[in-house]
């Protein structure tokens, strides 16, 4: 017997299918079962009986997927408390983030984490979304913060989102006191590709497409735009607090806030440095 047969048996006696246990253990169903006869073999025991299309545990089975549970149990918590003891003196934590929040919040994550932590070295890049999530995935990043919208596409299994907290939406304009339908008629200035998306939605809300004709992923840029009357435009509370460009008015929009979560990859539990700094983000909100 080996661990992973044993984590294979614990798994298929949790659903009580091979098919809930491979997706669980990111593994095909044919691995699944060749784990369970290579177990079968090494026990010399039947552990599993087909019923139609489904399985049961024989009571030898059952038998050995308690112990399974109670050894697989044991040997994560050895190994997250041996990882706690080294991953916070030192290593590194590596996250890629846009630019407003890297602005903001991270700073005061940033700092709060290396006093409580002096050892972890932190790693900062900043990228939109999209792009923070593939070097995600790629494994050249630890962490993704990301925003979205209650109309973005949901991302991919596997990665696991902590939602942080919900980012105001404003309208920003050269006038006081407007809202989305008095620019029916304006010049709009696009963000990035979705930010526009949400732009764009929330005009047709109003009834109206916009007119985008400017475009500019610095939120410094979009204030300055408005400021000079070049055109109006949507603006996240974060991009506000990190600068305001003197001579813009700001209305807000409470129907569309975006949400702000931090991404991980992969099974639980994350590293404990990359816990650390999650929970130091989440304490500098």
């Amino acid at each position: 017997m080996n661990l992973t047969q044993l984590t294979v048996l614990a798994a298929v006696a949790r659903h009580e299918s091979v098919t809930e246990a491979a997706k669980e253990l990111h593994y095909t169903q044919p691995a699944v079962s060749h784990h369970l006869t290579r177990l079968e073999t090494a026990t010399g025991a039947k552990l599993i009986q087909r019923i139609g299309r489904g399985i049961r545990l024989t009571p030898e089975g059952r038998l050995l997927a308690t112990r399974a549970a109670e050894i697989v149990g044991r040997v994560d918590a050895a190994a997250t408390e041996l990882a706690a003891q080294v991953g916070l003196r030192a290593g590194r934590v590596r996250m890629a983030g846009f630019q407003s929040i890297l602005s903001t919040i991270v700073p005061k994550a940033a700092a709060a984490l290396a006093r409580a932590h002096p050892g972890i070295e932190l790693g900062l890049v900043d990228v939109h979304p999209v792009e923070a999530l593939r070097m995600l995935r790629a494994g050249e990043i630890d962490v993704a913060l990301i925003f979205r919208y209650d109309d973005t596409p949901r991302e991919e299994e596997g990665l696991r989102l902590v939602h942080l907290f919900d980012d105001p939406i404003y309208l920003a304009t050269y006038e006081p006191g407007q809202t989305i339908a008095d620019h029916r008629d304006s010049t709009w200035i696009g963000g990035c590709a979705r930010c526009q998306d949400e732009l764009i939605a929330v005009c047709r809300c109003a009834g109206f497409t916009p007119r985008i004709t400017l475009v500019s992923d610095d939120m410094v840029v979009m204030q300055a735009l408005v400021a000079a009357r070049m055109g109006v435009t949507t603006l996240p509370g974060l991009a506000l607090r990190a600068h305001r460009t003197p001579g813009i008015h700001t209305t807000e929009l409470p129907e569309y806030p975006r949400q702000i979560y931090a991404v991980t990859y992969g099974d639980p539990p994350d590293p404990p440095a990359t816990t650390a700094l999650i929970h130091a983000i989440q304490a500098s909100v």
